[in-house]
């Protein structure tokens, strides 16, 4: 189970964790990297989302300078610049990025792990079952790819899952309105409706998903013409990336 594997990490992160001090690579080699969108959803309400190119980036740990491989989650959060990350090395990395695969986070910008909870990353709807800066990627079967979505959250474990992320799905209607879609995903990628989600567009006020996890954004007359952010949360659950649509 990848959340049990990712949180089995988290449970000895109290021993020997270091802060850490990141050196991007240089632009020739982030060049190559490949660009991510990323939200880092932290346990209040601040959410920070940002493409950013999963470059190559060196990292202090204790005494230790560690190499980070290009095209990892961790490269990605790197390049986020969210605040101080805390990271702990259960291996012995060094300057060599392959060497890297036992770096773990244990903190972000002061909000650390405790006990059986703690950060986790997911990459599309999936937690990752590998560490952060593993060379072989999340799932073991290669590294991040242009365009895809990684996600940096505070799990919170309750039983054997963390709380679901949320995705949303916008369509424009032929009357000039919207209909969002939102679903939840658990760790294994596994999706249903979400009832009772908040969805903003725009301006325009905001309203709630109905039992099938559905909602119309509306205005008088239709909305007015023009391309719109699309953005779904709910308590307990992490919010959406939001969503760019435009309406003719």
């Amino acid at each position: 189970m990848a959340a049990m594997a990712a949180m089995a990490a988290l449970a000895g992160m109290a021993m020997a964790a270091q802060a850490v001090a990141a050196t991007p690579a240089p632009a020739a080699k982030a060049a190559r990297a490949p660009t991510v969108d990323q939200l880092i959803a932290f346990r209040g309400d601040d959410v920070v989302r940002k493409r950013v190119p999963a470059a190559a980036a060196t990292v202090e740990v204790g005494r230790r300078r560690c190499g980070v491989a290009r095209g990892t989650p961790l490269a990605a959060l790197l390049r986020a610049r969210p605040g101080e990350i805390g990271l702990v090395d259960f291996g012995s990395c060094t300057r060599r990025a392959r060497d890297g695969g036992q770096l773990f986070v244990r903190s972000i910008r002061g909000e650390r792990n405790r006990g059986r909870s703690g950060w986790v990353y997911k990459v599309g709807h999936r937690l990752g079952s590998a560490g952060a800066a593993d060379p072989a990627g999340p799932f073991g079967r290669g590294r991040l790819r242009g365009g895809q979505r990684v996600t940096w959250f505070y799990c919170l474990m309750r039983g054997r899952s963390c709380q679901r992320t949320l995705e949303l799905k916008t369509t424009a209607l032929a009357a000039g309105n919207l209909r969002v879609e939102v679903h939840g995903y658990d760790d294994e990628g596994r999706g249903s409706a979400v009832p009772g989600a908040s969805v903003a567009a725009g301006p325009f006020p905001e309203v709630e998903t109905d039992a099938s996890g559905r909602a119309i954004v509306s205005a008088a007359g239709g909305l007015p013409a023009g391309r719109y952010a699309v953005s779904a949360e709910k308590p307990g659950f992490v919010p959406a990336f939001e969503e760019a649509i435009t309406v003719r």
